[in-house]
């Protein structure tokens, strides 16, 4: 590979992703879709290669000038995530790991996430398609030869497969964003997205099973255990594992449906001022939004978050590119709130939650550092987002491997972002004397369905912002 830019053909409508061999070039094709989840092998190498597998059959579709260009000022060029994924494979196992110098030391500050924002990244000379997929295929014949040298370093190799893993979830916001790819479609929030595109207007997407009630599940208070144990691969911002009290509290059973999204819609709780924060009205008023789902042209009338519509699970009409203002508005409608994310680990650990890697869910919690956290292996991957305006979100997304989405990752992003594959599971706080009964949480590892539902109210006064932990 020439180590700067060559320079780019007028013509890009030749399919140069380089997908696996044996996955067709046809949009809509099942492939990606078993894709996203499969099973990673043991060995640390054959694991790499499944993720890097993986990645080439989630881009495998695009052409030459979908993957050079920027959708969005939002997300980078998706060419750019490539570079990137290469750029940090060499700096942390060929590198760091094996002690060698660069591939291309003068990529260094251009695929550098903080060196290089988001936005910038659609005006730079980034490399071509094939000369990324040339800088990871040299990488990885580097990692194979620090292999042999100096064998693995577990944790460097886990830090890395993630990292890759992470990416393509972010690659796929951009995919939907930019409408690149139709088998997106066919995954959470893809109906209705694909409709609102089309029609410039909210698209239906009718539920099969709607569920315009929220079930809710007793969970104790007391001690609890929260962050990875000691042993278990996990990021920095996860550790220590520590204790703490909660209060009891209740728990939606499942996420918000899309069902329950259209009765806030329909009752008039978009455009009430009472329902949303400060913040959340005037990101309203202020039209901001993403070209995933925006306000019609009627003076302010919101299009709600599109619905999840898993192919394997097509009447789990779970609301998808929900943002953090949209779902405190829901809750407070509802006479509910957003969980902690303390909660929300302390009821998934409990088996008490249904339908976990939908979309992820937001909490009340600001991003911060556990007691007695320390930065590693760099204080840029969390503790620059400490104690800012960033959320916390739990449990994972369609998107998301399970081997980064596990109970105690700790996903963070800004109160109005939505193109990222999130929702929201509501909470209350624990029933008082003259409350209605909520059935008995069920046992871990049984079905929390059980829960007493809990319908839309007609509208009340708002039960204000919910307290951050």
């Amino acid at each position: 590979m020439s180590t700067s830019p060559a320079p780019r053909a007028d013509d890009h409508d030749d399919r140069t992703a380089a997908p696996a061999a044996g996955h067709a070039r046809v949009r809509g094709v099942p492939g990606p879709v078993a894709a996203l989840r499969a099973p990673l092998p043991a060995d640390p190498l054959e694991a790499l290669a499944a993720v890097r597998e993986r990645t080439r059959i989630l881009v495998g579709d695009l052409t030459r000038d979908e993957l050079e260009r920027q959708v969005d000022p939002l997300m980078s060029p998706l060419v750019w995530d490539l570079a990137h994924i290469a750029a940090y494979e060499d700096l942390w196992l060929v590198h760091r790991h094996g002690d060698r110098p660069l591939l291309h030391p003068e990529l260094a500050a251009l695929y550098d996430a903080f060196e290089t924002p988001r936005r910038a990244r659609g005006d730079l000379e980034l490399l071509d398609v094939p000369q990324a997929w040339a800088y990871l295929d040299e990488v990885r014949a580097r990692v194979h030869d620090v292999v042999g040298e100096r064998g693995v370093d577990p944790e460097l190799f886990e830090l890395v497969l993630q990292h890759e893993l992470q990416h393509t979830e972010t690659m796929l916001q951009a995919m939907r964003l930019g409408g690149l790819t139709e088998w997106l479609d066919t995954l959470p929030g893809g109906a209705r997205v694909a409709a609102s595109r089309a029609a410039g207007t909210p698209g239906e997407d009718p539920a099969d099973a709607p569920v315009a009630s929220v079930a809710l599940v007793d969970v104790p208070g007391g001690p609890v255990e929260v962050g990875a144990a000691d042993g278990v691969f996990s990021y920095d911002n996860e550790r220590p594992r520590h204790g703490r009290s909660i209060p009891a509290f209740r728990i939606a059973t499942r996420p918000v449906t899309v069902a329950l999204w259209d009765a806030f819609v329909a009752d008039g709780g978009v455009r009430d001022q009472r329902f949303w924060s400060d913040a959340g009205w005037a990101w309203r008023a202020g039209g901001a939004g993403s070209a995933v789902h925006d306000a019609t042209g009627d003076g302010g009338s919101a299009t709600g978050p599109p619905a999840a519509r898993a192919e394997a699970t097509p009447t789990h009409d779970v609301a998808c590119h929900l943002n953090l203002y949209e779902a405190e508005a829901l809750a407070a409608w509802a006479g509910l709130r957003l969980p902690t994310e303390a909660e929300w680990e302390h009821a998934a650990a409990s088996g008490l939650l249904d339908d976990v890697g939908h979309v992820w869910e937001w909490t009340s919690t600001v991003f911060h550092g556990y007691p007695g956290f320390a930065a590693h292996p760099y204080k840029e991957y969390s503790e620059v987002f400490f104690d800012r305006e960033y959320r916390v979100l739990r449990g994972g997304s369609f998107a998301a491997h399970p081997r980064v989405a596990t109970p105690t990752f700790r996903n963070w992003d800004l109160p109005e972002r939505r193109q990222i594959f999130s929702g929201v599971r509501l909470a209350a706080d624990a029933p008082g004397p003259d409350d209605d009964p909520v059935a008995p949480a069920p046992a871990p590892g049984s079905s929390a369905t059980g829960g007493s539902p809990v319908p839309p109210p007609a509208p009340a006064a708002p039960t204000g912002r919910e307290a951050t932990t």
